[in-house]
């Protein structure tokens, strides 16, 4: 099967998420600039919750550009990942509400966990499927980056029973260690 349908449907999942992620930030309670006060640790979530979902879109977007086909098995991998990134709305708005508390700072940290170990799976599967010489395989090889990040995470989630703050920090330092697009997929393309 082609990788049409799967990124069509993937990029209208990701766009209701990130939809659903501001409408949940609400109104200001007032008119002045001093009613969005309140608002501000929601506010936070949300503007990282955003770089997650967009780096998400970026990457799955290039991994897709490098895949030649779909099975059911990838079909089902794709499924898995934008499970997990569909409660990125849930995870954001409880740890908007509760910031310095364990079990949001935790909580978002699993969601985070989750996401990354699906895209990694994902990955993997497509790899399997097209060959070690695939386009895919030879520009991601080892996927240090990825399973680095799932290392900062499970230290993350671990931390947040501790020091909740440290642990948003860390969940803050792997999205920033991901803005910049992944260019070894183009790279490849381009040869």
């Amino acid at each position: 099967m082609k990788t049409s349908r799967l990124e069509a449907f993937s990029d209208g999942v990701i766009a209701i998420i990130i939809t659903i992620m501001v409408l949940e930030i609400g109104l200001p309670r007032g008119s002045g600039f001093h009613a969005l006060g309140p608002l501000l640790p929601l506010l936070l979530s949300y503007v990282l919750s955003f770089v997650y979902v967009g780096i998400y879109w970026n990457n799955h977007h290039h991994v897709f550009q490098a895949t030649k086909r779909v099975n059911g098995k990838i079909l089902w991998a794709n499924l898995h990942l934008l499970f997990w990134l569909s409660l990125i709305p849930l995870a954001t708005r409880w740890i908007g509400e509760y910031h310095a508390a364990a079990w949001p700072a935790a909580c978002y940290g699993v969601v985070l966990l989750m996401a990354g170990i699906a895209y990694n799976l994902l990955e993997q599967l497509i790899v399997r499927d097209q060959g070690s010489g695939s386009a895919l395989a030879r520009a991601v090889g080892r996927e240090f980056k990825g399973w680095g990040s799932v290392a900062l995470y499970l230290a993350a989630i671990g931390l947040a029973f501790v020091r909740p703050g440290v642990s948003e920090a860390l969940y803050a330092l792997v999205a920033l260690v991901w803005i910049v697009p992944d260019r070894r997929i183009e790279r490849i393309l381009t040869e």
